[in-house]
């Protein structure tokens, strides 16, 4: 009976001969070498003896033992393999696979768009969205590069800047009709929409602080509290509230005139960018690297063309 479950073990433990380390190998696999480690100590306690000796010093510091090294050539051996056996399964019609991860309110807002945009100029590679309000483990593989809003230093993972982001006010036209003027008075009689989901350190102004950017100190305290900002944004639409959020969450719906952008002139920058999020190890797949890339330079256009 074959066991072939404790492939990753295998797997972990040829890459770490290979390489004589297990930073080398982990660098392989996309994942830590704290991992490698782990499914290699597995192994060697399935097996019930060590398979790598450690060292201190020289360029490898992991060697396999001599009762080791027979078995080590046949594992080789069939992991080669099997991933020819796996190329010849894929054979012509393979296709590459993209993994992006992006929260709802980001895809449905903005990433959406630039994946059709992509997938028009890329027809052999696969797009696969995983969309999650919580971050995926891009360093153990859960995707292949993710799209965050942040502070732009996610530990273990390489993020490269796509652009900065500022917060607008705005409303559906539903309550402010053409000609009429969005003054405190009328604001004084508008719901106030607040969004409650953290943005820790993003310097998000409050309602409180955009009232006394704009010089209209206090207004009525009616107010609707949302802890979602996907939710936030479809009560602007519905006419719910005037609300604070995100500009590249609501530019689609500003430029086509569902929501307006009120108090223009005021700006309110946000510390929090946007970036592309990936393991180094991703980043080695040409797939990969052609999404990255032409992201960067699908957004400096659009950058480019953007009137000062």
């Amino acid at each position: 009976m074959r066991s072939l479950n404790r492939l990753k073990w295998l797997h972990a433990f040829e890459a770490a001969a290979r390489h004589g380390s297990f930073t080398g190998a982990a660098e392989e696999l996309g994942v830590t070498p704290a991992a490698v480690g782990q499914l290699v100590r597995s192994l060697e306690e399935w097996v019930g003896h060590p398979l790598l000796t450690r060292t201190r010093s020289g360029k490898k510091r992991l060697m396999v033992v001599t009762e080791a090294q027979d078995a080590l050539k046949e594992i080789t051996d069939g992991l080669d393999k099997l991933e020819s056996g796996l190329k010849k399964l894929r054979g012509r019609r393979a296709r590459s696979v993209i993994v992006v991860t992006a929260s709802q309110v980001l895809v449905m807002n903005w990433l959406m768009s630039r994946l059709n945009l992509f997938a028009e100029h890329h027809e052999d590679i696969d797009l696969r969205l995983d969309v999650s309000d919580k971050h995926i483990d891009l360093a153990h593989g859960e995707a292949d590069i993710g799209i965050r809003c942040g502070p732009g230093n996610w530990p273990g993972l390489h993020a490269t800047w796509i652009m900065d982001e500022e917060a607008v006010v705005v409303c559906s036209p539903l309550i402010l009709k053409a000609g009429q003027e969005a003054d405190c008075d009328w604001l004084n009689k508008q719901k106030l929409i607040y969004d409650d989901t953290p943005h820790p350190g993003a310097n998000m102004p409050s309602w409180s602080g955009v009232l006394d950017t704009i010089g209209y100190g206090h207004v009525s305290q009616n107010s609707l509290h949302i802890n979602s900002t996907s939710a936030v944004i479809l009560a602007a639409l519905g006419g719910r509230g005037v609300a604070i959020v995100r500009r590249a969450l609501v530019q689609q719906s500003i430029d086509s005139g569902q929501l307006l952008q009120l108090y223009p002139s005021f700006k309110w920058p946000l510390t929090w960018s946007y970036y592309m999020v990936r393991s180094e190890h991703a980043l080695s797949r040409p797939e990969v690297q052609i999404f990255h890339d032409w992201m960067l330079e699908y957004q400096h256009s659009l950058s480019s063309n953007t009137p000062a």
